[in-house]
């Protein structure tokens, strides 16, 4: 076995592994709450099914796509093998510490926490992701003014395997652009009035803040960039950023959806 793979099926390597894949998924979840703010627009999902399109049809976002679902894969087996070794080493939880029961909640249940998060995705990628590229979704008309930009009227089409996902055209005599897209919004907006559906995101989110309250520190601790000028900034955005306002603003959305 060469050195590079001694040292990537070492515990220490595995860490690293998990360390690398777990700061990559941080950097998405920040653009992937970006992108889906756009739901709280006024707008019919005009401006979401925009950025649905470019997400899934703008080479270098396909690429880094890919790398996403490699590290989302990478990261849950490393975590399997850390935790199957570490049972294998001694009878604790991993990532328990040194002072056993006292160390924190999110550290021992890490494992707990990581599997809520999958199931999650699993289901989430299932409802939204599949059926965007798979399901034969209705596409939305927009008809919005050049003079008041603001002034949006929306029709449905019907599904038709020749209408492209997304096109625009700028009718400069009637004073109207005409976006027609394949119609995520609406599959959003059914999904999320579903309770027990809204019950699992809001779950899985108090799950994601509670994974990346320990996850996001102990990341960059086994990376060695935890010295004492950068703990505290590390500190205040794995638990005020990553914690809580990313996890509460995704938690938003569905309940935005549900009670609007």
């Amino acid at each position: 076995m060469s050195n590079f793979a001694k040292t990537f099926s070492s515990s220490l390597g595995k860490k690293l592994v998990m360390a690398l894949t777990g700061i990559f998924l941080c950097t998405f979840l920040i653009v992937h709450l970006v992108g889906n703010l756009q739901l709280f627009k006024d707008d019919a999902g005009q401006a979401f099914n925009a950025y649905a399109y470019f997400m899934t049809h703008f080479g270098p976002i396909k690429i880094v796509s890919y790398l996403l679902y490699a590290s989302i894969i990478i990261h849950a087996v490393y975590a399997l093998m850390l935790t199957a070794g570490n049972k294998k080493a001694r009878p604790v939880a991993y990532a328990v510490q040194a002072g056993g029961q006292n160390s924190p909640w999110t550290s021992r249940n890490m494992g707990i926490l990581g599997t809520i998060l999958l199931v999650f995705i699993v289901v989430h990628m299932g409802d939204f992701w599949w059926k965007y590229h798979n399901a034969e979704l209705p596409y939305a008309k927009y008809e919005i003014s050049l003079d008041n930009p603001k002034d949006i009227q929306v029709s449905e089409l019907p599904y038709d395997a020749n209408r492209l996902v997304h096109s625009e055209i700028v009718d400069v005599q009637a004073g109207k652009q005409i976006v027609i897209s394949k119609d995520l919004y609406k599959i959003v907006n059914n999904a999320f009035q579903t309770w027990w559906y809204v019950l699992l995101y809001v779950i899985a989110m108090a799950a994601l803040s509670f994974h990346l309250i320990h996850g996001f520190k102990s990341a960059f601790q086994t990376i060695g960039w935890n010295n004492s000028k950068l703990l505290p900034i590390i500190r205040f955005l794995g638990v005020w950023i990553f914690g809580v306002l990313i996890p509460l603003a995704f938690a938003a959305m569905p309940l935005y959806f549900f009670f609007k």
